[in-house]
């Protein structure tokens, strides 16, 4: 514990626990499965402990994914009913040092790329696929929050994260990863993954670089708050001129801080699935999954 000694203000420590268990009447005799459950590791958040437990045997094996992804893979060949994974991991995550006198203001709004950046976000840039119709209603929605805040991008993106946090209702079984942007936008509810999907579409309408991120976040100390998530939690990030990559929590209504630990990321949920698998033989189609993430301060 010497190594946490002197912590700055600035500093947080995380513990935390994901459990995935997945249960099938009938027994599964051969599949595969990749787990994105690996914190990112970089000047702002340093993992000090890190481990996966898997219930059954099987060949492993780890690679770097396209979009920088840390995954583990697994190959089973050993029939099992119940399969578990377990991870544990304690982070320290430091805070980014907030560079807003570097944010563009109104007359970059929407900001402009090269023909060299607009090809590498290009994957960030690209609206759901749509009716033109909904698009249109999307694209005057952005427009209208930008409008409000003079076009600033800083304003506007801050803004975005609060209203969807105070106009749209956190309401879990309501939708499904199928759930598009717009049906979040017309009924105003929906959980942590639809209200990412709804700000990086609402972003990228303005030509603001939007990607999907899967973490953990420490909600403890809150206790007014009421969407501590029993699974990983969902946030947007988004590329700001001369800053990078900035976390905005529209679930929270806040910009992304020590209470969260990044994990993976990608253009969309599917992208960065912290478990995903394949059964290749036996199992069936009635399976039951299991999920408990606890998050602790350190």
């Amino acid at each position: 514990m010497s190594e946490l000694i002197g912590l700055s203000p600035d500093q947080r420590r995380l513990d935390i626990e994901h459990t995935t268990v997945y249960q099938y009447r009938r027994p599964v005799k051969r599949s595969s499965h990749r787990l994105r459950l690996h914190p990112v590791e970089d000047r702002y958040q340093r993992i000090l402990d890190h481990r996966i437990e898997v219930s059954v045997e099987g060949t492993r094996y780890e690679y770097e994914d396209v979009f920088g992804n840390h995954v583990v893979g697994f190959e089973i060949d050993i029939p099992y009913e119940v399969l578990t994974f377990a991870m544990s991991a304690s982070v320290e995550v430091r805070a980014p040092v907030d560079r807003a006198h570097h944010i563009p203001r109104a007359h970059d709004l929407p900001p402009t790329w090269t023909p060299w950046q607009e090809h590498m976000m290009h994957s960030y840039l690209l609206p759901p696929e749509l009716p033109e119709s909904q698009l249109h209603e999307l694209i005057e929605y952005a427009r209208s929050l930008a409008a409000r805040n003079k076009g600033e991008l800083a304003a506007t993106l801050d803004d975005i994260a609060w209203t969807i946090h105070s106009d749209y209702a956190y309401k879990q079984g309501f939708t499904t990863v199928e759930t598009t942007p717009y049906e979040v936008f017309r009924s105003r509810a929906g959980v942590c993954q639809d209200l990412a999907n709804l700000m990086i579409c609402l972003a990228r309408m303005l030509n603001v670089p939007a990607r999907y991120r899967v973490g953990y976040i420490y909600t403890e100390a809150d206790h007014d708050n009421t969407t501590q998530p029993e699974a990983p939690h969902a946030w947007v990030e988004a590329y700001v001129p001369d800053v990078g990559w900035r976390g905005y929590d529209p679930t929270h209504g806040s910009r992304v801080g020590l209470d969260h630990v990044r994990v993976a990321v990608g253009r969309n949920y599917r992208d960065a699935t912290p478990t995903s698998g394949v059964i290749h033989q036996g199992g069936g189609d009635d399976e039951t999954l299991t999920m408990v993430v606890q998050v602790a301060e350190g």
